[in-house]
């Protein structure tokens, strides 16, 4: 554990090697995964701008390396360098952005399209071409953390991985997904049914 939702702020942190969750829990201790960073990712920032306390935990899901930077160091530093304010306000407003959609997946669309939209988002990322999709993705998270990110069940998600499969989409082989019809998952990611 990292720092728990309430924790003082007193600075925010890089990730430099690993995988970092960001989520909040229940009352019933259902877990809600928000983000998951990677090497070059910041999180932890919201007391960096706003003085108070995290609005929600963070965990390494694996062995990681972090770096911490303090909150009275880096307001000096965003004060003599208004480009790296800049940059900051940049990263934020994408993270936004990309909140706004997840919030708008969790809360309007049904599990297939969330589960399709993830697989394109995947895909997107380890594209070099955003018009030309690779084949294949590699999932980073367990079955059961990509429940999390997309609101439902591991049992669920295996159930729709292999609908998705049935219909043509994709293949699952482990941990790796094949995409057989990106145009069938961009059209259930919109859609919502298989």
């Amino acid at each position: 554990m990292i720092f728990q939702e309430g924790d003082r702020g007193n600075g925010f942190y890089i990730v430099a090697k690993g995988k970092i969750k960001v989520f909040k829990l229940s009352f019933e201790g259902k877990e809600q995964i928000l983000h998951i960073y990677g090497p070059g990712h910041t999180f932890g920032e919201v007391p960096v701008f706003e003085g108070k306390s995290f609005p929600a935990s963070a965990m390494a899901l694996e062995a990681s390396k972090i770096l911490f930077i303090p909150r009275d160091a880096f307001v000096e530093l965003l004060t003599a360098s208004p480009a790296l304010a800049m940059n900051m306000l940049a990263d934020l407003s994408r993270r936004l952005r990309a909140f706004t959609v997840q919030i708008e997946n969790l809360s309007l669309k049904e599990v297939p399209a969330r589960l399709a939209a993830y697989i394109l988002t995947l895909a997107r990322e380890a594209a070099d071409d955003p018009d030309d999709l690779p084949d294949k993705v590699t999932l980073p998270i367990s079955k059961a953390q990509l429940a999390n990110l997309i609101g439902t069940t591991p049992e669920t998600v295996s159930r729709i991985f292999k609908k998705m499969g049935d219909a043509g989409l994709i293949k699952v082989e482990t941990k790796d997904i094949l995409i057989h019809d990106p145009d069938g998952l961009s059209e259930l990611s919109d859609a919502g049914r298989l």
